[in-house]
């Protein structure tokens, strides 16, 4: 349970979540519009506040809290995360045969969707006026499948697994043709699809695919298909209040009201007490504030500078690589908006 706030420390620091409506939800910090306050940013004075905490992290999973930010800026970075961190992705996509019931247009869009497992950081963005791609700035990938039948199949079946060959075409089937010097450089990269189970068509005995694709180097802005995470998104952390005790037949009540692990009822001298055990885990749906015995007893709200941040990676990049990566991009732009006003103070 937090220790009580004033009015005014409320209001700057903490959304509040009532039973009509959400209060508190403006930024409220800056300088003069509280007075005793002092709201000029400082950087030492954000240098001490500011931290991240790393809470949980695998394969294409992270979670962490960005402790301390306004939220655009938060908010600039999750853009950065979604539409700004470079990836590569099939952009232009050769059909020499294609003789199966998926249209051409429809299959060139499900190549540039597959998520392709290469280091943007080690390739060029390819200039746009340029037809043929090279080693540094293209990768080619190569698909060729054709469907038969099965010359061993039992005479009495009827499953198309034990009928045809090759009529499942997946993304596994798609492999890296390398262009100049890409064998030796890239020889330990195994450049391909992220994923291999990924179903692009199915063929029948004749039907065949003939496909070169070549992949380039963007970012989400210009197409969906480059942005290298599946989603990345924040929320504030949640703050739950008690304020009074709630005991017996009200504290299990008061459980059943918030997401499992959040409020837990503990023995105390006899008696079952509601205690928050992680307000973290609380989805704020507010069910607490429909029972008129109930909703007057707790305060609902949220920490407005604490941010939880999840990224989900595609599989292209780690999602602390794509962390690291947005923040470089953050900082480019901080240099090009600097580097902008001091040549127009000296114009």
């Amino acid at each position: 349970m937090a220790a009580p706030m004033s009015n005014v420390d409320e209001i700057r620091d903490r959304v509040i979540l009532g039973e009509f409506g959400v209060r508190n939800v403006h930024t409220t910090d800056y300088p003069g519009n509280y007075p005793g306050y002092d709201d000029t940013w400082d950087l030492e004075k954000f240098k001490k506040k500011f931290r991240i905490d790393m809470v949980q992290l695998d394969e294409n999973n992270l979670e962490f809290d960005m402790i301390g930010i306004d939220a655009a800026v938060a908010n600039a970075f999750r853009r950065i995360l979604l539409a700004e961190v470079p990836t590569m992705a099939v952009e232009k996509v050769f059909i020499y045969n294609n003789t199966s019931i998926i249209q051409d247009e429809i299959l060139a869009h499900r190549l540039g969707l597959i998520p392709i497992r290469a280091d943007p950081r080690l390739f060029e963005f390819r200039n746009s006026g340029d037809e043929e791609g090279t080693e540094i700035d293209t990768i080619q990938l190569q698909l060729k499948v054709k469907c038969s039948r099965n010359p061993r199949a039992p005479k009495d079946s009827s499953d198309p697994r034990e009928l045809y060959l090759n009529h499942m075409v997946y993304s596994k089937d798609m492999t890296w043709v390398p262009i100049g010097n890409q064998a030796d450089v890239f020889a330990e990269a195994k450049i391909g699809p992220v994923h291999g189970d990924i179903l692009l068509a199915q063929l029948r005995p004749g039907q065949e695919l003939d496909i070169v694709m070549h992949c380039v180097k963007g970012i989400g802005k210009d197409h969906a298909k480059f942005s290298p995470v599946a989603t990345a998104s924040y929320r504030l952390l949640p703050e739950i209040t008690l304020l009074q005790p709630i005991e017996g037949e009200k504290a299990e009540r008061l459980k059943r009201c918030f997401s499992p692990g959040v409020i837990e009822v503990e023995d105390v001298g006899g008696k079952r007490v509601a205690r928050v055990v992680n307000g973290r885990a609380d989805t704020c749906s507010r069910e607490v504030l429909r029972h008129e015995d109930l909703k007057n007893l707790v305060k609902l709200g949220r920490v407005r500078d604490h941010f939880i941040f999840s990224v989900e990676s595609t599989g292209i990049l780690p999602p602390e690589v794509l962390v690291s990566e947005a923040i470089n991009v953050l900082i480019a732009k901080c240099q090009k908006f600097l580097s902008e006003l001091d040549s127009a103070e000296m114009d």
